[in-house]
């Protein structure tokens, strides 16, 4: 959910303002289930506040009908078609930044295909009609995303762990990020704020995170389960012995080299 609600705020950015209504093919993360009898549709409640925050309005395209979408899909096909055969990158980063100056430099500015009209020019006219977009900073509680802080109190988060109160332990939180800051939260309360970790692996612990915990020490000690016991010494003899003892015979050679130990068995 919080990189599809992520999507639309891009998307908003980009044309400048908030569309009036958004049509989607009845994708779950959207609507629980529909209602085609009366429209009164379960829609999903996060994605729902979501619009109702920003102020569009959710439509559903009717299944198995494909005209709902009109050639909305087609968009698709082109960028497979013109942008994607040629690309080379390096990495998510450099596909971004390619693909937003084709989308400027080439995409944008050509004559479209059904409107025989330019793109870009299009836009210009029909922002005026877009609803004013709220400050990103009022939104993050929609791109939180849900995270189970672990049994030592840290919580896996883009490849580094953040360290919350022991007492959240094994509980459900919620991570975000403002202005560079980790946010860990659990509802309405906030739980920690850190730096964001500056490579993968770090392990960014919490001021005073196991305070109130068992001896104060990062991790609560355990009951032993068993203990280990020194092994009793045993005397060790030759091989031999067991051997004259076995074939119930004595050579005298052996008796001779082995008479102090024999004496001790006979």
């Amino acid at each position: 959910m919080p990189t599809f609600i992520r999507c639309h705020l891009n998307a908003f950015d980009y044309f400048g303002g908030v569309l009036r209504r958004c049509l989607y093919d009845n994708a779950k993360v959207v609507v629980i289930e529909r209602d085609d009898e009366d429209g009164d549709h379960e829609w999903n409640s996060r994605m729902l506040d979501f619009a109702r925050r920003v102020g569009f309005e959710l439509r559903l395209c009717k299944p198995y009908r494909a005209q709902t979408k009109g050639k909305v899909e087609n968009g698709v096909k082109y960028v497979k078609g013109n942008f994607w055969p040629s690309v080379r990158f390096s990495d998510d980063a450099d596909l971004n930044r390619q693909a937003l100056a084709w989308c400027v430099e080439v995409a944008n500015e050509r004559v479209h295909g059904t409107t025989e009209k330019v793109p870009k020019a299009m836009l210009g006219i029909e922002r005026s009609s877009l609803g004013a977009l709220p400050e990103r900073s009022t939104l993050g509680v929609y791109l939180r995303e849900d995270r189970k802080v672990g049994r030592d109190g840290y919580v896996n988060w883009d490849g580094s762990r953040y360290g919350v109160p022991w007492s959240w332990s094994s509980n459900m939180a919620q991570v975000g990020v403002n202005a560079g800051m980790v946010e860990i939260w659990c509802g309405n309360e906030s739980l920690a704020v850190h730096p964001r970790a500056h490579r993968r692996g770090q392990r960014l612990t919490l001021p005073g995170q196991w305070d109130g915990s068992v001896n104060g020490e990062t991790r609560p000690k355990r009951e032993a389960l068993a203990v280990q016991v020194s092994a009793q010494q045993v005397e060790r003899r030759s091989l031999d012995i067991y051997e004259l003892l076995a074939g119930g015979g004595v050579r005298c050679s052996l008796l001779n080299r082995h008479a102090a130990t024999w004496r001790r068995w006979v």
